[in-house]
């Protein structure tokens, strides 16, 4: 029996010819990731550990990101721990408030060529998933194993089983990745995929980009997903050229495929051109509904940005929709670059510019309001459609506060109209 992508990775970085679902294995990492929230209590185990220094200085990245610019006195405190531990360890991947290549970590690391193919990455944050886009491993894990792995460079794994989703056909006009994740979450349920990986295969990939990938991937471990992971193709080589050139002329990375007698506990077929634009209802991603099928929901509030959106093509997808429209009065529309390179990108190309004058915040890059952390905190009663990747009870701000997960283009044009609606609605052109 053959192995998945998954498998062979873990299989190589744990120096085994082979493994098998339910295996345990100890596997060296490439990379062990943490933000302001999850290192602060993984510097206290790590110093119980007695190991003095990180594995490797290169192989350590700590991205602030979650309650920075610091929102107060104790976020303040937790980014100076890091930053002293950081500077006295020499972390070469410390993405320091102020710097260029400072940002939301899921979007700072691809773009700084911190991931390539085969690589096997752990990260105190569960959306480290996102990485599968590029053809690694990559698994969300706690403080913890955080520590530990900066200490020995290794971590314990159980080798998941896998399903996969063999992607057909062309997505049509104005649905994007998100709106693929959220339908599929909705197919399989919010624990459809629990501790198993969701491998992405199919003619349909071709069809997607790569800020759609990051955002599928993104996703999986809101199906339960151990990791998601997709194929490696002339997309991932071209982003790859372009973001992590010196991996590629190193030859530093490794392309897997699954072997075609690898073995999956299901198989789902998606058809892309099927898929219709979708919004998650209150209070989980698996509540999902396509456009058009539900009655009017008035909203109070719009964000576009985040790990999950956050990238420069959902800046520029943001922009077709709102650019020469205004904000719907009494609706605050917050914009969210992924980094200070999107962020500097939005500049040149005059996208921050037009959203402000269309009405929108256009913010500094932060999770902010994801976590219901700043920077957009709902009250008792408000609605959210966002971009981002959980609405939770709570998530974004009072426990009676509702967020509607949608794509981009469906948040976009919500703004405009003030309810939830889809670009048609509001007299944007279909493209393509």
């Amino acid at each position: 029996m053959g192995m998945t992508m998954t498998q062979k990775i873990l299989a190589r970085h744990a120096g085994l010819e082979k493994v098998v679902a339910g295996q345990l294995i100890e596997a060296d990492l490439d990379l062990v990731l943490g933000n302001d929230i999850t290192t602060p209590p993984a510097l206290k185990v790590f110093e119980e550990t007695g190991a003095g220094t990180v594995f490797d200085v290169e192989k350590v990245a700590i991205v602030p990101d979650h309650f920075t610019p610091n929102k107060d006195i104790q976020s303040a405190e937790q980014a100076k721990r890091i930053r002293l531990f950081a500077r006295a360890q020499g972390i070469v991947n410390y993405y320091e408030q102020g710097e260029m290549e400072m940002g939301i970590e899921h979007v700072v690391l691809p773009e700084n060529g911190l991931v390539a193919p085969g690589d096997c990455i752990i990260g105190a944050d569960s959306h480290t998933c996102t990485y599968g886009a590029l053809g690694a491993f990559a698994t969300g894990v706690g403080s913890t194993d955080m520590a530990c792995g900066m200490a020995t460079g290794t971590a314990w794994f159980r080798v998941p089983e896998a399903i996969r989703f063999e992607l057909v056909g062309k997505p049509s006009a104005w649905v994007t990745g998100k709106d693929v994740i959220l339908h599929i979450i909705g197919l399989i349920g919010v624990d459809g995929a629990l501790y198993e990986s969701m491998e992405f295969t199919g003619p349909g990939v071709a069809e997607l980009s790569m800020e759609d990938r990051f955002t599928i991937a993104n996703m999986a471990i809101e199906a339960g997903g151990k990791n998601g992971i997709f194929p490696v193709d002339e997309k991932t080589l071209a982003y790859l050229e372009k973001y992590a050139p010196k991996r590629l002329t190193a030859g530093t990375y490794r392309i897997f495929r699954a072997d075609d007698d690898a073995r999956y506990a299901a198989t789902h077929t998606i058809d892309l051109a099927k898929v219709p634009p979708t919004v998650s209802f209150p209070h989980l991603p698996s509540n999902a509904k396509a456009l058009g099928t539900f009655p009017e929901v008035a909203i109070d509030q719009v964000v576009i940005g985040s790990c999950t959106n956050g990238r420069i093509g959902d800046m520029r997808m943001a922009r077709r929709i709102l650019k020469g429209r205004k904000v719907a009065k009494g609706v605050r529309c917050i914009v969210i670059p992924g980094s200070q390179k999107v962020y500097l990108q939005c500049v040149r190309e005059g996208i921050a510019e037009d959203l402000v004058e269309a009405g929108a915040v256009f913010s500094a890059p932060t999770c902010g309001p994801c976590l219901g952390g700043h920077m957009g905190i709902l009250a008792e009663g408000e609605r959210c459609v966002s971009t981002t990747n959980r609405n939770f009870v709570g998530r974004m701000g009072h426990i009676r506060s509702e967020v509607y997960l949608a794509s981009v283009p469906v948040a976009a044009a919500s703004a405009v109209a003030g309810r939830i609606a889809g670009p048609d609605e509001i007299g944007v052109r279909k493209e393509g």
